[in-house]
């Protein structure tokens, strides 16, 4: 047996030797016939070039790429150090759909891969598609935003959101190629370009170089778009428009924290339609608040672009009635205020940028400008503070812009209903780890916030109350309301209350840079301490691994089944939009 197992260990270290090449795009790679994509072959050890072998389908790749690739003698890292040889192709397109095999050989390394390179419908399934995504979003969320704005009574809820009447059609597998765990770079980036790829990284396959810009590209959706249709596109987000959401609709960056270099990126593509926040990278470093490091002052190049710019809900209105055919509004310099502070509690950083646009505001002028196309739109909509607020535990937040971003879905079915030609897809990037285990009732006897918690039959039904009808309850502190609680965390306490001050800053750091729990709330009547279960260095929640659900409604919507990757629903947008069709190299 000694020797078996002796002889076992020794064929799994050849065989890991013998394939320590590595080749992008990855194996089982899907890509869209005609679009361009970054070749890339890493070798472990310093290799000769006349010993390269490089084969698709048995045939020497230059004579199926069309060209041949620049060899790298010794690719470096950190401090200079030599990480091995390389090989790469920067824009290779592959017009035939089929099954490809590519199989590379140097120095003793071997490595092959299959891609399936696909086509698509002949003809287009839609005219219009509106893609959105709640960043974050999980199925607590849904579940407490209803509660929240409908109430709840006698075991049925006394009324439905938007989304409630989106048909869920599939569970969405979310990880990265580098960990089962994901962040909203890859997550947003494989459903915008039908990759998969590793944590922070956007539009690209991330390599072993320190450099985030010379990554192996894959082509975004926009850019998709630019190149094969006059469709228009647009971008809406609560969040920097820059963040790795929006980002991902045109980006190619290893480190999502780019930001100033994903300006550049918006400016090349130029969506048509561009609102959000992130001002500050757009600014020249002369400017104060500026957060660049050059010169470049973006909003002046979008302007000589002929766009309309906006900062705040009047320009919006006004640039909305310019029939430039571009908006670009920017209405903060980082992301926009919450939208329990930007229209109820009238905190964070409203007083400095009191007439913020909601996502519903920005949505709608997004349509009203996209529509006048007769070619069509696709239009990206993300509520992104639904991740913001659960990060910090902050549930009613998060809560509350869920509704924010419901009533953005409502907007999206509105329009469908007069525009039968759009496909309207509601999901998230990733979920949170929190579930509504019952309520907090303040009129239970008894000083121990603790003790006040309701499950089972004590839970009873929360007091929310929307008298003046707008959809948000016109309270969040009220005497019985929803208890959520997250299965990860830093320490921290919990108070069993809303954080009507401001978002909820759980833990802080320490001498030690450890995040500890914030003694702020410590003093607070009934205040828990909660005894965290993430690494000391992480001061917030992260993000679940479980799959996300996936809504979708109008033609097309029924490639959208069972279980699917990320990357796969690229594949399906495509398909309702006909860009593989008639690719010739």
């Amino acid at each position: 047996m000694r020797k078996l197992l002796l002889a076992l260990a020794s064929a799994t270290i050849l065989s890991g030797a013998a394939n320590a090449a590595t080749v992008y795009p990855l194996d089982r790679a899907t890509v869209l016939a005609g679009s361009p994509f970054d070749f890339k072959v890493e070798f472990d050890a310093v290799v000769k070039p006349e010993t390269v072998k490089v084969t698709v389908n048995g045939q020497d790749y230059a004579a199926v790429f069309g060209k041949a690739a620049e060899f790298v003698a010794e690719e470096k890292g950190e401090k200079d150090k030599v990480l091995g040889s390389a090989l790469i192709l920067r824009g290779v397109r592959i017009a035939k759909p089929g099954q490809y095999r590519i199989e590379v050989a140097a120095g003793g390394e071997t490595r092959a891969v299959n891609w399936e390179v696909y086509g698509t419908s002949a003809t287009p399934k839609a005219k219009n598609i509106i893609f959105l995504l709640g960043d974050g979003l999980s199925v607590a969320h849904r579940t407490g935003a209803r509660i929240m704005s409908k109430g709840m009574s006698e075991g049925k809820a006394n009324g439905r959101l938007n989304m409630d009447d989106v048909p869920p059609v599939a569970f969405i597998g979310t990880s990265s190629t580098s960990s089962i765990a994901t962040d909203s770079a890859n997550t947003m980036s494989a459903y915008m370009t039908g990759h998969k790829s590793a944590v922070n990284a956007l539009g690209v396959y991330a390599d072993r170089t320190p450099a985030s810009l010379d990554d192996p590209k894959v082509e975004t959706i926009a850019e998709a778009l630019r190149r094969t249709t006059k469709k228009s596109v647009g971008i809406v987000t609560t969040a920097e428009v820059e963040d790795a959401t929006p980002a991902a609709v045109v980006a190619h960056t290893r480190k999502r924290g780019d930001k100033a270099e994903i300006v550049e990126m918006l400016h090349t593509v130029k969506p048509d339609v561009l609102l959000g926040g992130g001002s500050a990278y757009f600014l020249p470093k002369s400017v104060p608040g500026s957060k660049r490091k050059d010169d470049k002052d973006y909003i002046a190049l979008f302007k000589d672009a002929g766009y309309a710019v906006a900062t705040d809900k009047a320009e919006l209105q006004a640039a909305a009635g310019t029939n430039t055919g571009k908006i670009l509004g920017l209405f903060h310099p980082a992301n926009l205020d919450v939208t329990l502070d930007r229209e109820f509690l009238k905190k964070g950083t409203v007083d400095k940028y009191p007439n913020q646009p909601g996502l519903v505001e920005m949505a709608k002028v997004a349509l009203d400008q996209l529509s006048k196309n007769p070619e069509g739109f696709f239009l990206m909509i993300e509520g992104a503070s639904i991740d913001k607020m659960s990060h910090p535990l902050d549930w009613d937040r998060a809560l509350v812009d869920t509704i924010e971003f419901d009533k953005a879905v409502g907007l999206a079915r509105a329009f469908a209903a007069k525009n039968p030609d759009t496909l309207i897809v509601v999901t998230g990037d990733h979920t949170h780890g929190a579930a509504i285990i019952g309520t907090v009732d303040d009129d239970k006897p008894g000083e121990e916030m603790r003790e006040k918690v309701g499950t089972y039959a004590a839970a009873g039904f929360p007091n929310y109350e929307d008298k003046d009808g707008d959809g948000y309850p016109d309270r969040v502190d009220v005497s019985r309301r929803l208890f959520l609680a997250a299965n990860n965390g830093p320490d921290h306490y919990e108070t069993y209350r809303p954080k009507l001050d401001g978002p909820f800053v759980p833990a802080i750091q320490n001498e030690k840079k450890q995040y500890v729990a914030n003694e702020a709330y410590k003093t607070v009547p009934g205040a828990v301490f909660v005894a965290g279960n993430i690494p000391r260095d992480e001061d917030s929640g992260v993000h679940a691994v479980d799959d996300v659900v996936l809504q979708a409604v109008g033609p097309g919507s029924e490639g959208l089944r069972g279980y699917m990757e990320q990357s796969d629903v690229y594949r399906v947008l495509v398909d309702v939009f006909a860009l593989g069709a008639k690719v010739t190299n």
